[in-house]
């Protein structure tokens, strides 16, 4: 046990001082469009978190960290990105705009189509392969990496800016115990901070992202837990069944213990992560992106 736990603060050192190396990146450097201000709550950035140099497998990951539309959980963001790194994926965390700060819908769509757009677009910098992108989210994050996965465009193939000129399609999605629908079964906490009070039904239908899978949505990994009570498991179901109807290949886990917001659910870094990481893992060494 001394052995373990002498190792795991070894690797919490070393997570934390990678962990410092990286700097955010502005996605828009001329400001975001519809920026309330040029505070840091008004600039979208994205951290790349990189992996060592001889396992990279040339995937990339753009990660939306969960929190209600309300603040951005830093265990759904930088602990994720520090696990899939061992894995050979190249991440990018984003810190999108919420609505605690002012913002509402379409502002977080447009910082994550923005997000995949730009990692496309450094994707020599980065020694990625621009067609191995995908999108991952936890609980809100979710429900914005399902928009992505259910409301993205082929880029402006004119446009001056390079960075929009890319598709911001994901390759693929990870949807983490994932806020779905704007429906009876959302969670009332995220819809707020993402729509206000005053909410257009035909906004609702929209935002409801079972509801806009088609065949050309890409394929996800989706996992949830029987326990939570924040989030019901129904979202990851009600998806997938879409996806299925719409022949979108996928992997749902709904696991019976584990709650909400757990993440890798590690006592000390990543010593007992949650059964999911390795069967997420697996799905994603079958698709070619992780090691």
């Amino acid at each position: 046990m001394k052995i373990r736990l002498a190792s795991a603060i070894l690797f919490s050192s070393f997570m934390l001082s990678r962990a410092e190396m990286q700097t955010p990146v502005p996605l828009w450097p001329g400001g975001a469009p519809g920026a309330l201000g040029t505070n840091a709550n008004d600039i979208p950035t994205l951290t790349a978190y990189l992996p060592d140099a001889t396992n990279a497998t040339g995937a990339a990951m753009v990660i939306c960290p969960g929190g209600g539309y309300q603040f951005l959980a830093t265990h759904e963001g930088n602990d994720y990105a520090l696990w899939l790194n061992q894995h050979g994926v190249t991440c990018f965390v984003l810190k999108y705009r919420l609505g605690s700060h002012g913002y509402r819908h379409p502002v977080m769509l447009q910082d994550a189509a923005r997000a995949v757009r730009w990692v496309r677009a450094h994707a020599d910098e980065f020694k990625v392969d621009a067609h191995r992108v995908g999108i991952m989210g936890s609980s809100a994050g979710g429900h914005l990496a399902s928009t992505l996965l259910t409301h993205f465009d082929g880029g402006e193939t004119n446009a001056a800016d390079a960075v929009e000129r890319q598709s911001s399609r994901p390759d693929l999605g990870i949807l983490c115990y994932a806020v779905i629908t704007m429906g009876e079964l959302t969670h009332h906490g995220s819809r707020d901070n993402l729509l206000g009070q005053n909410r257009d039904p035909d906004l609702l239908k929209l935002l409801s992202n079972e509801l806009q899978v088609t065949t050309n949505t890409p394929p996800c990994f989706l996992w949830t837990t029987f326990e939570d009570n924040t989030v019901p498991m129904e979202n990851s179901m009600m998806f997938s069944e879409a996806l299925r109807k719409n022949h979108v290949p996928f992997a749902l886990h709904v696991y019976e213990e584990g709650g909400h917001g757990m993440g890798l659910k590690a006592t000390l870094p990543f010593a007992d992560p949650h059964p999911w990481a390795a069967d997420c893992l697996f799905w994603l060494k079958e698709r070619e992106f992780a090691k």
